[in-house]
């Protein structure tokens, strides 16, 4: 009895080191499309792609739930040509998360308002017909959906809303432009960058902030980096903790180029 206890024991401590170890991986491997364009350009040569038109996701119905299809980018591409979009349009697209095998997720908006979507609402049931499926309203098809999928188009939807509501700088007015990923968008008149803002849960979290690489590299220099928040300052996780060892990376991670002016 003791012997068999040990091995699911250890069995138990594999698995949860495994499932740990991958959310990690993952983890930086977002981090780094998110911080990198250029590495986020090659993701999406290997990636799927989900499709919107005015924030409805496209589904295809199976029996008696709806499916959220993926399409590559050559699938995308030949779909844009074909309605006379110009394939530029990919770069409307946001990063929504991946795969443990790091296959990028991206999320696509054929209806929206873009210089190359100027007919895209008149195409929309010619879209449906050609991608044999509809675009319904998540709040409709989200029952319907299995998790990953509801998740996934959930998360699509916030972002690209968010995207179609900041396009111009609240200071200066001019058009703002995102990075690749869709992690943020930046006034190239002034430098102000603007980053999504999905609500801070309080039943998980305390409070929640965004701070600059000179504010978390302050943090760590600390000899006590730990003390409750005091004073505009805040506290880090233990050392031995994996957002610690998380945050310590990306502090001591060469910055990567911002967006050009």
């Amino acid at each position: 009895m003791s012997l068999y206890c040990g091995i699911a024991c250890r069995r138990k401590s594999f698995w949860c080191y495994r499932l740990l170890s991958t959310y990690v991986t993952k983890t930086r491997y977002l981090f780094e499309l998110k911080e990198d364009d250029d590495a986020c350009k090659r993701a999406q040569q290997t990636g799927a792609f989900y499709l919107f038109h005015s924030l409805a996701p496209l589904v295809q119905k199976s029996e008696h739930q709806y499916q959220a299809p993926q399409y590559s980018l050559l699938e995308l591409e030949r779909l844009l040509a074909k309605f006379g979009q110009d394939t530029q349009r990919i770069e409307d697209s946001v990063l929504i998360g991946c795969s443990e095998q790091h296959e990028a997720w991206f999320a696509l908006d054929l209806g929206l308002s873009s210089s190359s979507s100027i007919n895209a609402s008149l195409q929309k049931p010619e879209m449906e017909t050609e991608l044999k499926g509809s675009f319904t309203e998540l709040r409709k098809a989200v029952f319907q959906l299995n998790t990953k999928d509801a998740s996934l188009l959930s998360t699509a939807q916030a972002l690209l809303r968010w995207h179609d509501a900041h396009q111009f700088c609240s200071r200066s007015g001019q058009p703002t432009k995102k990075n690749m990923a869709g992690s943020k968008r930046v006034c190239p008149s002034n430098k102000i960058i603007y980053y999504p803002q999905i609500q801070v849960n309080l039943r998980e979290l305390e409070a929640a902030g965004w701070f600059s690489h000179d504010e978390v590299a302050t943090a760590l220099r600390r000899s006590n980096p730990y003390p409750q928040q005091q004073n505009g300052t805040f506290w880090l996780p233990p050392k031995l903790a994996i957002a610690h060892q998380l945050i310590k990376e990306w502090v001591e991670k060469p910055a990567c180029s911002t967006l050009p002016a």
